[in-house]
């Protein structure tokens, strides 16, 4: 007897489903994905499939061009999952066909999840950066983010590239024990508001031997973070590296235990900062953070504590931010800087830092002799001091 069309189409999509499962490899081509085509739906159901295995297991977009639109990995699965990313998948261009406020692709409540292969998030943002108008409108329309990681657990993302996001390429939100290795950033200078890497509220969180250029902050470590390890990275174009912006929502968790350590950061408007609002009666605290071995090479404000910081002036800095920052460590940092005020160190007067420390500090402005300024607190100086620590009036910076 023969069978009709769509009893052998599901017949078929049957034996793949077995041959899948025995190998534990979820090739999205056996789903009907395919080049030049949505693959939206054909991923779904790999995933699907692939988190009920309870031995290890594999999603595949092998190498070519596709079509991708919101989705979601809901976990938790019921073994180890690899997602294997070997070709392009890429957004809507359009912000409007992008049916979400929060992030284009999300991995959610994941167990030991590997993202891997030399493939490419690609956000096609440029028509979402020309609209953007979030810097001077705080009710603007929010874009999606390219990549949202919600409550992973020992997680590695290594090798892939996350491209031209409309919003934050990454945001890491409730993670504990996930490492980027080899990641990539990309996105041009004029990319607004695309972060590179934000985390929030996580823990054991490791950014190693990863390059990112884009037009906001390569990192920003949001409040609630806890033992952040950031090694081995390149930073530029962008804002640098960032802890904060904190202090203006209420219930912000404190920040302890940052380490940067052995990055370049190149062609940035600032360096590493940490960064709090004034105005807001948000209190909080952030301590234990420690920035080393740091190249700087043509940046703006290198070293930088900025509790005054009011973009478009939407707050009122006469009001003193009510974050306590502590023992904080900026140690053998070298280079060139792109603005005069090579250090400044602007604490907030209500509540100044303590346990600051200023070690071996060495960069050079071509306009002349670089100078260092601080306020409301008395850094602990140590090893080479150019320009001389201290002894400047403090410059705006935001």
């Amino acid at each position: 007897m023969k069978m009709s069309k769509i009893a052998t189409f599901f017949y078929l999509f049957l034996l793949a489903s077995i041959a899948n499962a025995q190998s534990g490899v979820f090739d999205i081509t056996k789903y009907g994905g395919h080049a030049d085509a949505d693959i939206t739906q054909a991923l779904t159901s790999a995933w699907k499939e692939a988190c009920a295995l309870t031995t290890p297991s594999k999603v595949v977009v092998p190498a070519g061009t596709y079509k991708l639109n919101v989705i979601s990995f809901q976990g938790p699965c019921k073994g180890q999952i690899d997602f294997q990313l070997d070709g392009t998948v890429q957004a809507p261009a359009d912000p409007a066909q992008v049916k979400t406020d929060g992030s284009w692709i999300t991995f959610e409540h994941v167990d030991h999840l590997t993202i891997l292969g030399k493939g490419v998030f690609d956000g096609q943002g440029a028509t979402a950066w020309k609209q953007n108008n979030c810097g001077k409108n705080p009710d603007c329309k929010k874009t999606a983010m390219n990549l949202g990681f919600n409550f992973l657990t020992n997680s590695i993302i290594r090798d892939v590239t996350s491209k031209d996001s409309k919003n934050f390429h990454v945001n890491v939100l409730g993670g504990n024990n996930v490492t980027f290795d080899h990641f990539t950033v990309s996105a041009p200078e004029t990319s607004l508001n695309t972060d590179g890497i934000h985390i929030g509220r996580s823990t054991g969180i490791n950014v190693i031997n990863t390059n990112i250029a884009t037009g906001d902050d390569c990192i920003s470590l949001g409040d609630g973070n806890k033992n952040i390890t950031v090694t081995g990275v390149t930073c530029g174009p962008g804002h640098g590296i960032s802890v904060g912006s904190l202090g203006r929502y209420n219930n912000e968790e404190p920040v302890e235990g940052i380490i940067v350590k052995n990055c370049t950061i190149k062609n940035t408007s600032n360096g590493v900062r940490i960064k709090t609002w004034p105005h807001y009666p948000v209190t909080g605290s952030a301590t234990d953070m420690h920035f080393e071995d740091i190249i700087m090479d043509n940046v703006g404000n290198p070293v930088l504590i900025d509790q005054e910081y009011c973009p478009w002036n939407q707050c009122n800095r006469a009001l003193s931010s009510k974050i306590k920052i502590s023992k904080v460590s900026f140690k053998n940092i070298r280079g060139t800087s792109s603005t005069k005020q090579a250090v400044k160190l602007a604490c907030s007067k209500g509540i100044p830092c303590e346990g600051v420390e200023l070690a071996d500090i060495d960069l050079t402005f071509s306009g002349g002799p670089a100078t260092s300024a601080c306020t409301n607190v008395k850094p602990i100086i140590t090893g080479k001091q150019n320009p001389p620590a201290c002894t400047a009036a403090p410059a705006p910076t935001s």
